[in-house]
């Protein structure tokens, strides 16, 4: 069956390429939003990503050759079209992208993830650059094969097959050839590192977080401000996932006496 955008469910089109949401590296406490002592297990090699604060946006590259981009909740603009959501100035910044990188040839669906982020996407913006500049960096990319089959599924049993993990992202080499090939900018890679050497503790945490990123990589030009928001930590085949932001152990500790 010939794939045809026009007579597909956009609705589960967009469930089926959302991003999901992904785990604090310290549980979270649901009472109070501070961080928990729990954390998530790792084994074997981790690494670390620089979390940049910005939006979170796809390109979603269909089987017919043409496109999609969306925010993480909305689609937004679809290859062709007249006019185009601005919304955070998603579409501005990765239509140009969009157009140059290279479409499937086989029948899957595939989805960059990027942040875009500086010019005035979020309050974060002077981070990363003084002069309004926008950027983007990949950071997560999938391609789904079976996607005639996800996207028949029940609206709830679709977000369940999404939210349980069920999106096949590509390993860390896979990441690394897609952004290659395509010439996008990764998320900065700041190290890799054996899972026994990550910190449990939360003081300890932080203390790991300033040391290994105490300013942005991302900035855009000279006049950013550069702090950092915090690091993403993953396997090399992306079966664990987790963000450890600087806000949420500085406002943990200072809550339990340890002011930083």
């Amino acid at each position: 069956m010939t794939f045809d955008l026009r007579s597909t469910d956009l609705s589960a089109l967009n469930s089926l390429t959302k991003y999901p949401s992904i785990p604090t590296y310290h549980e979270l406490d649901p009472s109070n939003g501070g961080l928990l002592d729990s954390v998530v297990e790792y084994s074997g090699q981790v690494i670390g990503t620089e979390k940049i604060d910005g939006t979170n946006a796809r390109i979603i590259s269909l089987p017919d050759g043409s496109y999609l981009l969306g925010s993480r909740e909305e689609l937004l603009y679809a290859k062709g079209d007249l006019i185009g959501n601005p919304a955070q100035g998603i579409v501005a910044a990765l239509q140009p992208l969009a157009e140059t990188i290279a479409p499937v040839t086989e029948d899957v669906i595939r989805v960059h993830y990027l942040e875009v982020y500086g010019g005035k996407v979020t309050a974060a913006s002077k981070q990363y650059t003084g002069a309004r500049t926008v950027g983007f960096r990949i950071f997560d990319a999938v391609v789904i094969g079976d996607y005639r089959e996800i996207m028949a599924l029940p609206p709830q049993k679709l977000s369940e097959w999404r939210d349980s993990g069920g999106q096949p992202f590509l390993t860390e080499s896979e990441l690394t050839g897609l952004a290659e090939r395509d010439d996008v900018p990764l998320a900065p890679r700041l190290f890799s590192v054996d899972a026994a050497e990550l910190p449990t503790e939360l003081d300890k945490t932080r203390d790991f977080l300033g040391e290994h990123l105490p300013r942005t990589r991302s900035a855009l030009d000279e006049g950013a401000c550069g702090a950092a928001e915090g690091i993403v930590l993953r396997t090399a085949d992306r079966s664990v996932i987790a963000k450890a932001r600087f806000k949420d152990y500085d406002r943990t500790l200072k809550r339990r006496g340890g002011k930083r």
